[in-house]
């Protein structure tokens, strides 16, 4: 997200890049003074793994130096104790397999692809076969219509974990209603169909079609409205649920629109990347740099049993099970009235462009007399 490959001037290409990192502190700015908490980085510095509220816990910090911008996160279908990650743009077409020690067992290349931005992955299971699939998504575009059209790839699951390069399937896609920066992507694990989720003040769900063609751009239809600033998005394993991640916490839904609760996410200093476990009971949430953590969040047994309650809707065409159950007493905030879709209070958001306006002023100047 930080880097970019665009040559319209070097100030221009500063800006981009100390922008987004911006944006991720606007919301400690705009806490009162004292308030913000520390950094996942910071209160598990030097101490290894480490327990915090609700069962939450550091599970790993990536060990491999070569990881130093963890995009994506995708927990393995059929290998056991494996996280799959990959970096954001300026990497080559690679991912790792990493245990749950941090270690990285496998580095995979796709043959003949090129990253230009990748910014999210998924994992699915065929359903006719029972192997596992890889989806890697070549989403990002922070000029908001650089590129005519976007990129994913689905690459076979490797089946043992050694070094190899892999055969990659792209497809192409355009979004109805123009050229959109996006940073999610999950796939429905009953009907394989693909989302993609914008990263923008006002985001939305985009819904790939159900067949997806190789021979020509597939169109993404907007199915519904996402947080403000989405970084990433994954479906539950029983496809029962969904969830986007933000730079400031997580929402749950049912379907796209129709929202379960709000997640309190551990901070991290660039929340990028979130997958379910396995088993669909908890989360995993990481973040960029060299070392970064990756944390397990289990998810309140209110909003994973309404989620499980839930049943298909006409309207969806079965892709995205909607109900009718909320969850107990969870911590989680529901969407209520004076919120937007991210559940997150219209003043803060308010208080948070004003702060982020500010620092992006400040920005130009610094990029505009550095690049004198």
């Amino acid at each position: 997200m930080r880097r970019t490959k665009h040559s319209d001037g070097r100030a221009g290409g500063r800006l981009r890049r100390l922008v987004p990192p911006m944006l991720a502190l606007v919301p400690v700015l705009a806490l009162p003074l004292g308030a913000g908490p520390a950094t996942a980085e910071q209160a598990t510095a030097g101490t290894g793994s480490s327990a915090t509220r609700d069962g939450e816990r550091l599970l790993f910090s990536f060990s491999d130096s070569r990881i130093d911008e963890s995009s994506g996160l995708a927990v393995s279908p059929t290998h056991d104790d494996i996280v799959y990650t990959h970096n954001d743009s300026g990497d080559s077409a690679r991912f790792f397999a990493v245990g749950t020690d941090g270690r990285t067992r496998a580095t995979f290349r796709l043959a003949g692809v090129t990253a230009r931005d990748w910014e999210a992955m998924a994992a699915s299971v065929d359903p006719a076969t029972g192997k596992g699939v890889l989806w890697f998504a070549d989403i990002g575009d922070n000029l908001d219509g650089a590129w005519p059209d976007v990129s994913v790839y689905k690459v076979a699951e490797p089946e043992t974990m050694r070094s190899a390069t892999l055969q990659a399937t792209r497809y192409r896609f355009r979004y109805e209603g123009g050229a959109r920066n996006a940073e999610g992507l999950m796939v429905h694990p009953k009907t394989g169909r693909l989302y993609i989720v914008s990263k923008e003040f006002s985001g939305s769900v985009y819904a790939a079609p159900k067949s997806l063609r190789t021979d020509r751009v597939n169109l993404l239809r907007r199915v519904g409205p996402a947080p403000i600033m989405a970084t990433d998005a994954a479906y539950a394993p029983d496809g029962s649920s969904f969830v986007i991640r933000t730079y400031f916490s997580a929402s749950l839904y049912r379907a796209p629109g129709d929202l379960i609760a709000h997640l309190t996410m551990p901070p991290l200093k660039q929340a990028e990347s979130i997958t379910y476990t396995r088993d669909g009971k908890a989360l995993l949430t990481g973040s960029e740099g060299v070392g970064s953590p990756v944390y397990l969040v289990p998810l309140p047994a209110g909003v994973t049993s309404a989620s499980a309650s839930a049943s298909p809707t006409p309207a969806e065409a079965a892709d995205a099970p909607a109900g009718t159950a909320r969850p107990a007493d969870t911590g989680s905030t529901a969407a209520s009235g004076g919120r937007e879709s991210g559940g997150i209070p219209l003043s803060m958001v308010a208080l948070w462009l004003g702060t982020a306006v500010g620092a992006i002023g400040i920005i130009t100047v610094i990029a505009y007399r550095t690049a004198r």
